[in-house]
């Protein structure tokens, strides 16, 4: 399945993305996903969507310092949010107990994954998020998704159906 893009106007069309991808992996039962993009690209805006899907009201901050923000949300759905971004050295994942934080029914949302390779398992899906330009001149976000496992394949044919049946690009 090729990558699926679409163009984000501002930081609401960034949170209602993904919320429904949020409320996507809800229904498959947790997901693996790899969040890309430069410094202000949206990565963190983004979760905040997948989280108010799962039910969550409260701010959503990146885990800079910490590397992982729990949440426990609907029902017991656990989401682990990740920033990889001040990671020093990829074995660092290997002491904090990273493979527990991987199992069933569970949604993990890692920012900077590159930063883990070798001690991160593979994605369920790749989001792309850049700043672009869009239409008429104004700052936007242009978001590209990936599938990289068949639960991600489910997720974002759905997506796409809806994105196609209510007439969005």
């Amino acid at each position: 399945m090729s990558p699926w893009s679409v163009l984000l106007a501002d930081e609401q069309a960034t949170v209602a993305l993904g919320g429904e991808v949020g409320g996507l992996i809800q229904a498959a039962g947790g997901a693996l996903v790899f969040l890309q993009g430069g410094l202000g690209a949206g990565k963190t805006t983004f979760t905040r969507g997948v989280l108010q899907a799962f039910g969550h009201r409260g701010a959503v901050k990146s885990p800079t310092y910490t590397l992982v923000e729990p949440y426990e949300l609907n029902g017991g759905a656990q989401v682990y949010h990740f920033d990889l971004y001040r990671l020093g050295d990829p074995e660092e994942l290997e002491y904090m107990g990273i493979r527990d934080y991987f199992s069933s029914g569970v949604t993990c949302l890692v920012e900077w994954p590159a930063r883990g390779e070798g001690f991160l398992p593979a994605a369920d899906l790749l989001i792309e998020l850049a700043v672009v330009t869009i239409p008429g001149g104004s700052p936007g976000r242009q978001a590209s998704i990936s599938a990289h496992s068949e639960c991600g394949r489910n997720i974002l044919a759905a997506l796409q159906r809806a994105h196609s049946a209510a007439g969005k690009s």
